[in-house]
């Protein structure tokens, strides 16, 4: 998994550079584009609506990050090797994906036929899966050889994705098994440690994928993304409430910050944040889904079809979450009974603590620095 996920960050890296020569104009016949495109169509088209209308599609696409958590429980030790996995997984988010998605933007414009679905005039409701802004950013550029080459590099994305995609889910499936949450077959481990059985329904339905050769999968695309696009946003906006919850209860039970092993960059207010730039997400998808761009002049079947397009996710996962709540018959756990130590790794912190700060000595600074931003 690392091998393939190191491959992805070089092709993003080797995205990004090539859309910085694109757009300076460093190809034959080519001349300086800038943000001659952010002026003329121009940017944000459709205003802040249209901007928060694809918010559906920026979650699912920056879906995963939070693996980091699920592959710190199989890590050897995770003080030293989460804490590293955090901050890049931050710096290649912010300096990978921002970038190549604001390379995007300079290179192509919103208006272009090729991103479009066949018989669709509205850019900012409808786009196709079948041409990358990439491809068509060195196809715009004629450099003959590229658009393959990058088609390939595409190709292994995606295989990085549905790698991490199995990971994840195999492992949660596991873990809810193991707590009675779902059928315990799937809490099979085999001696390696591997959730087999997880492993392979996790796959079987990745044979989704197949659904390339219909027809009309640009509709079934659209369904499928709209039934788990949203998932991230309620999965981030639970990490951050379960982390601000967390904290209050260890606070309570009369523990020091300083006593755990690993704390959040950002602190509690870091997670407060992101629990309310999940709300307002929602709040502004519904939004969007109950009032699209053109809603005027759309029919009531048309906007019954752009709502669920938009907020399908929303009712599923909180149908979810209320058969859970009937069918076990639970409920929401107080602060002061949340259990903050079954599945804790026993060592001891002071050690661990004085063992690292005497190999920071020896460090040089340079290290040090790294050490500190990545």
């Amino acid at each position: 998994m690392d091998r393939v996920k190191e491959t992805n960050i070089k092709l993003l890296q080797t995205q990004s550079l090539l859309g910085i020569v694109i757009n300076c104009g460093g190809y034959p016949g080519g001349g300086y584009i800038g943000g001659r495109f952010w002026q003329e169509p121009g940017a944000f088209n459709n205003g802040f609506k249209g901007l928060c209308s694809v918010f559906v599609t920026a979650a699912f696409s920056f879906a995963g990050t939070e693996l980091v958590g699920l592959a710190a429980a199989e890590t050897a030790n995770p003080r030293k090797s989460l804490p590293t996995a955090v901050k890049q997984v931050f710096w290649r988010l912010t300096l990978f994906y921002i970038v190549a998605l604001t390379l995007v933007g300079l290179l192509v414009p919103y208006n272009e036929p090729r991103l479009l679905s066949e018989g669709t005039e509205d850019s900012a409701q409808r786009l196709t899966a079948n041409a990358s802004p990439f491809v068509i950013a060195i196809e715009n550029a004629k450099i003959s050889v590229l658009p393959s080459v990058m088609n390939a590099v595409i190709l292994i994305a995606v295989l990085s994705v549905g790698n991490s995609a199995v990971f994840g889910s195999s492992r949660t499936l596991a873990a809810l098994a193991d707590q009675n949450h779902a059928p315990a077959f799937l809490a099979y481990i085999d001696h390696k440690g591997r959730p087999l059985i997880a492993i392979l329904i996790a796959g079987t339905i990745g044979l989704l994928s197949y659904i390339a050769e219909v027809d009309n999968q640009d509709a079934v695309l659209d369904w499928l993304l709209a039934s788990s696009g949203l998932s991230s946003i309620f999965t981030w906006g639970s990490i951050c409430l379960c982390h601000i919850r967390f904290r209050k209860a260890w606070a309570q039970k009369g523990r020091k910050v300083e006593d755990l092993a690993f704390r959040s960059q950002a602190g509690v207010a870091g997670s407060y944040v992101g629990l309310a730039m999940n709300i307002i997400v929602l709040v502004a998808q519904f939004w969007v889904g109950a009032f699209p761009i053109g809603w005027r002049d759309m029919s009531a079947r048309d906007l019954a079809e752009s709502f669920f397009l938009k907020y399908l996710a929303a009712p599923i996962v909180c149908s979810f979450y209320i058969f859970h709540k009937i069918y076990y018959w639970t409920s929401v756990v107080r602060i002061e009974d949340l259990d903050v130590d079954t599945g804790r790794r026993e060592f001891s912190l002071p050690l661990l603590v004085a063992r690292e700060a005497e190999e920071r000595k020896a460090w040089p600074r340079w290290k040090k620095v790294y050490k500190f931003l990545c």
